[in-house]
């Protein structure tokens, strides 16, 4: 999971870049870049850490020009702890091409392959994203072979790049001194919308971000579809893929974006209210509400669902927990001592609303079970009678291929374990989970015209179709050779072929 920014217009976009990137940062906080074009010339700035903190004033004073892109990183694999990493990545023929990535090839070593063996094109980083850049660039210049670059040889350069790769993708590209190019995978796992201010036009993971720099939300990209603007903020679109249709990822909905945006039609915070009224039906079938005193959210992502399963169920909702916002998420964090000792320093009870209470605390999904653990502990040192915990979404059964940092089996909690199993590990007196197909028809039923989602993580039912057995064996493979070739801490939890957002 990575967020991703690019916009033409007609005056410097360099503070407009970083207040987009300020409004992404919940998609990654590993490393920041931002790439500006003048005159022909591209003008980058990449590093390790927030935004905040990567660019000073002398850095946005060298980012001068009328449109760029911007990136937050969030590793999934590859040397996490490498500068050479972070976006945007670069390559000087043909034109000059930067490109910004939010997804996981699924056929990364393939293609890298290819493009040593046939394509004769060097790859210099062990990310995804610098491949798919590569095969952007080596079917642009297929296409146009030495010529002026007209739109039309764009669109049929990304027509070929759908047709090489697999997995997910939402791309931005800025090509030297013709314009940008934004697409999307054919099956829209990974969000990317549009929208104008003025003569500025700009494209963002998420639609917050449009809303917070005052441009108007014009649409979702479709999936397979290709933009392309033109330095005076002409746009030209075109479907190019062969058999497009919309799955967007489900877990962006449960977790990863922000609830006042809205990704494909559905807005966030809806459909984690929803989720919370399809988890107030799991919860009566499972426990009397009468034996719950109070529901308290574990902040933030499960407010929405907190709020709406008590108030269904006529039960008190009571803030139990304060987050030091200062500390990262403990879902991404390098192994499972520093995610334990976080949670503590992340979160810290109010102890009036635990005393003497049974307590139903709500997530929005348990992956490790490693931050729950610790969680209900902290209820019962606060004095809780009893702790129940609720699950806003599934049991997470399965590894993410599509660019979400999730562990491979053997780490996941719920993997071959029955649900009271988990209870038992995590600690609590009950444990109720959302329903899968429940959580598919909460979500869905806000935009019936999207085809499905993506909800492989639950249900194992990778909706590329290519992902089989061996590679999720090849997936484990992968995280210990990381280690060694890449440099990559072994505990970091790593997708296959050095995914990158």
């Amino acid at each position: 999971m990575c967020g991703i920014v690019g916009v033409v217009s007609n005056a410097p976009v360099n503070q407009l870049i970083y207040d987009s990137l300020l409004l992404l940062q919940h998609r990654g906080q590993d490393a920041a870049g931002i790439v500006t074009q003048r005159e022909r010339k591209f003008f980058m700035h990449k590093a390790k850490g927030m935004v905040k903190d990567v660019f000073r004033t002398r850095d946005m004073r060298s980012l001068p020009g009328n449109c760029g892109l911007g990136q937050v990183r969030y590793p999934t694999a590859g040397n996490a702890f490498s500068e050479e990493e972070a976006q945007p990545f670069y390559v000087n023929a043909p034109y000059g091409i930067v490109l910004v990535h939010n997804g996981n090839l699924t056929n990364a070593h393939a293609l890298k392959a290819e493009l040593y063996t046939t394509d004769h094109r060097h790859i210099n980083t062990e990310s995804d994203s610098e491949v798919l850049l590569n095969v952007l660039a080596h079917e642009l210049d297929k296409t146009t072979r030495g010529a002026t670059l007209q739109v039309q040889d764009v669109f049929n350069a990304v027509r070929n790049v759908h047709r090489r790769v697999r997995g997910s993708y939402a791309v931005i590209a800025l090509i030297a001194g013709h314009g940008v190019l934004a697409f999307r995978d054919p099956y829209g796992i990974r969000p990317l919308c549009m929208g104008r201010s003025g003569d500025s036009v700009m494209l963002a993971s998420e639609s917050v971000v449009l809303e917070g720099t005052a441009h108007a939300f014009e649409r979702d990209i479709e999936p397979g579809e290709a933009v392309f603007i033109d330095l005076e903020g002409n746009v030209s679109e075109q479907q190019c893929a062969d058999s497009p249709s919309l799955h967007p990822c489900i877990f962006e909905y449960v977790y990863l974006a922000r609830p006042d945006s809205s990704m494909d039609g559905i807005s966030v915070y809806q459909a984690r209210l929803n989720l919370g009224e399809a988890l107030a039906k799991r919860v009566i079938s499972t426990l009397p509400p009468g034996e719950i005193d109070v529901v308290i959210p574990i902040p933030e992502s499960s407010r929405p669902s907190a709020m709406q399963l008590a108030q269904l169920l006529g039960l008190p909702y009571r803030e139990g927990f304060v987050k030091n916002r200062y500390v990262g998420r403990t879902f991404i964090m390098p192994g499972q001592e520093v995610r334990k000792k976080s949670v503590r320093q992340k979160l810290n009870v109010i102890g009036s609303e635990f005393k003497g209470r049974n307590v139903l605390l709500v997530d929005d999904s348990i992956v490790r079970g490693t931050t729950s653990k610790e969680i209900v502990q902290m209820a019962r040192d606060a004095g809780a009678n009893k702790v129940y915990m609720a699950s806003a979404a599934p049991p997470v059964r399965f590894p993410n291929v599509y660019g979400i940092d999730m562990p491979t089996p053997d780490e996941l909690v719920a993997h071959g374990r029955t649900v009271d199993e988990i209870r038992q590990i995590i600690g609590c007196d009950e444990l109720i989970y959302q329903d899968v197909d429940a959580m598919k028809v909460a979500i869905g039923s806000l935009n019936t015209t999207i085809s499905g989602f993506d909800a492989s993580c639950f249900d194992g039912a990778y909706v590329t179709g290519d992902i089989t057995a061996d590679d999720i064996l090849r997936l484990n493979n992968s995280r210990v050779d990381g280690e060694d070739e890449g440099g990559q801490d072994s505990s970091r939890l790593a997708l296959p072929n050095h995914a990158e957002g």
